[in-house]
């Protein structure tokens, strides 16, 4: 990586920025990656070897004249916390944006830089090509020669008219899951006998707060002698800076232990994994895998009945390429913040298995047990319950099933890909209804652009299509410098 990269980058966002935005604002700070493992002079806790990263952008920003800057506890005000928490702390704290230190693969940086807007949406295009602009012909760094934070503990730290506080990442979070999920409704289902779930955290960030309220609901009901309730339904839940040597990716080859546990003969009833993270997760049932486009049907049909914040319906629906074709609206960043500031983004299938609950939430499982919860609060000890397969079951009876395979190639050369890629939106671009391939017959074909039907503005390069009885979709993916290609059919 180049030397002061990441003090580059920082300072020609901040040139982005309107003057509202940098002057006398509010920003908060935090991390879910081990960037930079040199440590800063205050100890900071293993789960996030960052701090050196935080201190610069906070010296920085002091620097370009903001006023405040909100950093979690430990650094570890995460993606995870981040997106829902990073909405409520804005809400009380008038926040102007927010940094994450991202394992995430956009904007796509050597060690993934991340800024969020006012109300925790991605930046909008508009910031970020001016940030790329800015990139290519910055000459100076605005750097405040101030001694770095404490970021151990709770508190204010001032220098001048500047000043850091360090806030606890969880109770604004915890106070927003309560008026999200119906905590008493959830205790009643994993307070029963005849229930047991396992939530696979993956030696990820999710560890630090696995489902929080589930660990609360685990302590309240251990200390009422509800043994069965007990911390071992939490797996893999100390993070892990090598995770473990696993790769916190929750699929059915990553995620095989807990795959292997449900599909194990009277295995628990439920059961969920989250990625580094967690924004990505799994669902199971016993012997019973659900994919994420019906996850985020099942959620979506059951929503307004089984959690509370959704009592008045579901405004929004987003997936990205390649996923099931039941929707259509792709979950691309620029796009997600429009509907983030509408507050019309509610649930997401993105990518293969990650989805995301709420403008604040994206607790997946929590969604999941509320909706058995909610299924089987009349049901009687003793009584058979409503599984997870069950309500998918009876999902497809009534709505029916979009159903895909979905074909990974990872660590291509991008050369190859790129040329394949190439050739496909050509002969896309040439083809016509009733074209033959073998003893397949063409119905349509083409390279997947959406209009946004809020802004009107437009995203090409989506994924090339083509149909002849279903329909396929490939696309590339981009991660640091391996490319996946993606074959959906």
């Amino acid at each position: 990586m180049q030397e002061n990269y990441l003090a580059n980058w920082i300072q020609a966002l901040f040139d982005s920025l309107p003057p509202e935005d940098n002057k006398n604002g509010v920003l908060v700070l935090g991390a879910i990656k081990f960037n930079f493992v040199k440590k800063s002079a205050y100890p900071v806790s293993d789960f996030c070897c960052c701090s050196h990263s935080l201190q610069i952008i906070i010296k920085i920003a002091s620097g370009n004249g903001v006023e405040k800057i909100l950093v979690g506890q430990q650094a570890s005000f995460n993606h995870l916390i981040f997106s829902m928490n990073f909405s409520t702390t804005n809400v009380k704290n008038f926040a102007n944006g927010g940094f994450i230190m991202s394992a995430s693969y956009n904007p796509g940086g050597p060690e993934y830089d991340w800024f969020n807007y006012s109300s925790g949406q991605p930046a909008p295009e508009s910031i970020t090509d001016k940030i790329y602009g800015n990139t290519l012909s910055i000459s100076e760094i605005k750097i405040a020669d101030i001694p770095d934070v404490d970021l151990s503990k709770t508190g204010v730290t001032k220098f001048g008219s500047f000043s850091v506080e360090v806030i606890d990442p969880v109770s604004d979070y915890l106070e927003l899951l309560e008026t999200v999920f119906d905590f008493q409704l959830i205790r009643s289902l994993i307070s029963r006998p005849d229930f047991r779930f396992t939530f696979d955290a993956m030696h990820a960030v999710t560890g630090a707060m696995p489902n929080l309220f589930l660990l609360i609901n685990l302590v309240q009901l251990w200390i009422l002698g509800f043994n069965y309730a007990m911390y071992d339904s939490i797996a893999n839940g100390i993070p892990l800076e090598d995770f473990g040597h696993g790769h916190p990716d929750p699929n059915l080859t990553y995620a095989k232990d807990l795959v292997n546990i449900l599909y194990a003969e009277n295995g628990p009833d439920f059961g969920a994994a989250s990625d580094g993270d967690g924004n990505r997760n799994m669902i199971l049932g016993r012997c019973f895998f659900v994919t994420p486009s019906d996850s985020v049907a099942v959620i979506a049909a059951n929503a307004r009945e089984a959690i509370p914040y959704f009592k008045d319906g579901v405004k929004g629906l987003a997936r990205s390429m390649p996923t099931s074709g039941a929707l259509m609206s792709p979950l691309v960043g620029n796009f997600l913040g429009i509907l983030w500031m509408l507050g019309s983004y509610q649930f997401a299938g993105k990518r293969v298995l990650e989805q995301a609950l709420t403008t604040f939430v994206r607790r997946m499982a929590s969604a999941w047990l509320s909706i058995i919860a909610h299924r089987n609060k009349d049901k009687k000890a003793g009584e058979k319950l409503i599984s997870v397969a069950d309500v998918v079951k009876e999902h497809w009876a009534t709505y029916g099933r979009n159903f895909f395979s979905r074909y990974d190639y990872e660590e291509c050369e991008s050369e190859g890909a790129n040329k394949m890629v190439a050739y496909l939106r050509e002969t896309a671009s040439k083809s016509k209804t009733g074209d033959k391939y073998g003893s397949y017959v063409l119905q349509f074909a083409d390279d997947f652009t959406y209009t946004d039907p809020v802004d009107g503005s437009v995203v090409s390069k989506q994924g090339v299509r083509f149909s002849t009885i279903s329909v396929k979709a490939q696309r590339l993916h981009r991660k640091g410098e391996a490319y996946s290609d993606h074959i959906i059919d």
